[in-house]
């Protein structure tokens, strides 16, 4: 068999090296278009931050340490301009020369990856503004930051661009990020993201939101950034992330069939409309885990499993793909911010019936040092209780818990089985009732009907209907309360009942949940009609900014 495989990186070369595992007899042949076939790309915005010092790092794999380990015929330098399905060759450009040739196959692998979006805008040829996608881009970028300079504007609030963001802070850069939603990380939910957004902000990092970059112009060879509001920022460097697209334009250009987003459309054995083409990676559509739905979800762990499934069958293994949940992490300074499943936002979109729940838990026991705060958002089917997404940002044990619910989530477990999960616990990693675990106790109150909450959102067209309780301490009031609330402590509520009306619903609340609920089972079994705040005045705050009203 002669598989020719177009596209290196995670999926070409996990096919690559997997294909031979399983067939030492297959001449199998790589083509990038790169000088690089084998690189950790998430590594490159630590790489111009310093943070990773040596480039060679980032260099996974050489042609000749590929040819030697797994006798791989790897061509860097060497772009596949066209596909013959007739006659089983492809057209392949070595760019080095300038010659062009043919190559057949018996079967043939598609990871050409994604393309940045470069959008068209006055000025966007400036020297200065750069994209981030391979190691040839990094360079670039370093040696700009290298030189000396001062500021840096980035277009985007993604993964790369918060990443570049915090790197370029760490140079000693200023650094502004122009982003055209209302929001950094639109993985996450708006309340979620804003932990995220107050952190950067305090760590210096200007942040203009639902705001784009309407143009660019050249200012003594730095560059002039338009706003879309009317506002410059003059920069020594841009950084343009504003996303990317599949690189879908061989498997078109083909006759190969697409999906609804642009990519390639695969089955689950990853093969695409020719039963002798497979295709992997960024440049394919994939089934969403949770919804069913096609999906463009450009990860490296996807694709890393999918150039292994795709050598599978093409070796004569029967292997399928699952889908994807679109489980992703980000660092941002001292925080992280991770995600699996479905945000609120899409499920609102699609229609679908959703519960939600936040807690706050510390990332690990509290009398232990070094921790805070953890929010997590879960959201799951009222019926079944189907996990459909998480979302944790905090400063410790972030990664740890979003692949236990990303597990979970895969597993078709229901959110209230993440009571009885035995985590492992010690002090300085975890408490004996884990984060995870308390999502599943809260979540089984919710079922059973041991607890009703209102929303931050609620605020305060439902709430001017009845009574707004804080059940926190009268120092914890004085400090800050939810305009118009009455205050009395958790302590002395038995004693104040004949005080409150009881005509009137009551929505009470506390800092993270807990206090209030304990509330809630008290008035709740006096007679009241009561709601308690999903999250406190944590997520309140996240919502409405920290003084809302």
């Amino acid at each position: 068999m002669k598989l020719l495989i177009i596209g290196g990186v995670a999926g070409g070369m996990s096919a690559a090296a997997r294909a031979r595992r399983l067939d030492e007899t297959a001449r199998i042949v790589v083509f990038e278009r790169g000088q690089n076939v084998s690189f950790a790309n998430c590594g490159m915005p630590y790489y111009i931050g310093a943070v990773i010092e040596d480039r060679d790092d980032l260099l996974l794999q050489t042609p000749q340490s590929l040819k030697t380990t797994f006798n791989l015929d790897v061509r860097t330098g060497h772009e596949v301009r066209a596909i013959d399905r007739r006659s089983k060759k492809v057209r392949v450009a070595d760019l080095r020369s300038g010659t062009e040739y043919e190559e057949s196959y018996d079967k043939l692998i598609l990871s050409p990856g994604a393309s940045p979006v470069i959008p068209r805008l006055p000025g966007i040829d400036h020297p200065r503004i750069k994209v981030l996608r391979n190691m040839d881009d990094m360079d670039r970028i370093k040696d700009v930051v290298d030189s000396g300079i001062s500021s840096a504007v980035v277009v985007g609030g993604g993964y790369v661009g918060i990443e570049m963001a915090e790197n370029l802070l760490i140079r000693g850069v200023a650094v502004d990020v122009v982003e055209m939603g209302d929001q950094i990380m639109m993985p996450l939910d708006r309340e979620m993201a804003r932990y995220l957004e107050e952190h950067m902000s305090a760590k210096g990092v200007r942040l203009h939101l639902a705001k784009q970059a309407s143009g660019f112009e050249d200012d003594n060879g730095k560059v002039r950034v338009r706003i879309s509001d009317g506002q410059t920022i003059t920069a020594d460097l841009v950084v343009l992330a504003v996303g990317v697209k599949p690189d879908s334009v061989l498997a078109r250009d083909a006759g190969l069939e697409l999906g609804r987003h642009g990519g390639i459309k695969v089955n689950e054995r990853l093969q695409t409309s020719d039963a002798d083409i497979y295709a992997v990676g960024d440049a394919i559509e994939v089934i969403e885990h949770v919804t069913g739905q096609p999906a463009q979800i450009p990860l490296a762990g996807p694709a890393n499993r999918q150039g292994r499934i795709a050598a599978d069958n093409i070796c004569g293994r029967n292997s399928a793909y699952a889908g994807t949940s679109g489980t992703a992490i980000v660092k941002v300074f001292e925080m992280t911010g991770a995600v699996t499943g479905i945000p609120e936002k899409a499920l609102r979109k699609l229609g679908t019936a959703y519960n939600k729940l936040y807690i706050h838990p510390g990332g690990h026991a509290g009398y232990y040092p070094g921790t805070a705060n953890m929010h997590m958002k879960v959201l799951y089917s009222p019926d079944t209780g189907r996990i459909l997404g998480a979302q944790i940002v905090g400063y410790d044990g972030v990664d740890k818990r979003i692949d236990v619910l990303a597990t979970a989530m895969q597993a078709g477990m229901s959110v209230g089985d993440l009571r009885n999960l035995e985590l492992a616990y010690a002090p300085p990693y975890g408490s004996a009732k884990d984060p995870v675990n308390m999502a599943g106790f809260v979540a089984s109150n919710m079922m059973s009907g041991d607890v009703e909450f209102w929303f931050a959102e609620e605020y305060p067209d439902k709430t001017k209907h009845g009574v707004i309780l804080d059940v926190r301490s009268g120092d914890e009031y004085g400090e800050w309360h939810i305009p118009n609330a009455i205050n009395v402590p958790i302590g002395k509520l038995r004693a104040s009942l004949g005080n409150l009306d009881r005509t009137k619903p009551l929505f009470i609340y506390c800092r993270v949940g807990f206090r209030s609920y304990l509330a809630y089972r008290v008035l709740k079994q006096a007679g009241f009609s009561v709601r308690t705040l999903a999250g406190g005045t944590l997520t309140f705050q996240a919502w409405h900014g920290s003084k809302p009203g």
